[in-house]
């Protein structure tokens, strides 16, 4: 398995330690959270840039990387829900595009058709994980003192920037997440629509 392959895989593992400590109620759980996550977030960055540089790009990182990204916001973005952070409405329409598109990609790979990443999917994972850390250094900046306050604590209509900011990149996130969803399923149409 090579180096991309393996960070691809990292990610499946940091999501189980991701999902366990938001679930936990120990000191500082949210900050390690905010850890984790970014941590897992940093291995999508780099598994795509080292394959490409490295010529290292394969079948199963083509396959497994966006469906390791897939389950890694989906987890957070149900334990938001469970933790209040984030409407259920808002998760059922992004785990549902999730699950669209996981779906016909599993039909194209039947059909021995690779679908790569597009670039609104790679936007759309983008502002899922903005919002995801925004969400989490909410949760957590003011554990770290005065250093949080002072960052993240800058109050504009009577909160905190960063809760702004938060509740803006959620809107961002769900119509990204949308769209990016629509277009790929109109693009690949001719995958579904033969069979019907």
């Amino acid at each position: 398995m090579n180096l991309p392959n393996k960070l691809t895989v990292s990610r499946f593992v940091l999501t189980g330690f991701f999902l366990a400590v938001m679930f936990s109620e120990f000191s500082f759980h949210e900050t390690v959270a905010l850890i984790l996550f970014s941590l897992a977030s940093l291995t999508d960055y780099f598994d795509g840039k080292i394959a490409r540089e490295r010529n290292l790009i394969t079948n199963f990182g083509i396959l497994m990387d966006p469906l390791a990204d897939k389950i890694l916001v989906c987890s957070a973005f149900i334990a938001f829900v469970d933790r209040g952070w984030m409407p259920s409405w808002m998760v059922v329409v992004i785990v549902a595009r999730e699950l669209a598109i996981t779906g016909l990609r599993l039909l194209a790979a039947s059909r021995q058709v690779v679908l790569a990443a597009e670039r609104y999917g790679k936007h759309k994972t983008i502002s899922q994980i903005v919002n995801i850390i925004a969400l989490l250094l909410l949760a957590s900046y003011d554990q770290w003192g005065a250093f949080g306050e002072a960052i993240f604590g800058y109050r504009i209509f009577g909160g905190a920037w960063i809760f702004w900011f938060s509740e803006l990149s959620k809107w961002v996130a769900v119509l990204l997440t949308f769209l990016s969803g629509a277009i790929y399923l109109w693009r690949n149409r001719y995958l579904y629509l033969e069979d019907c």
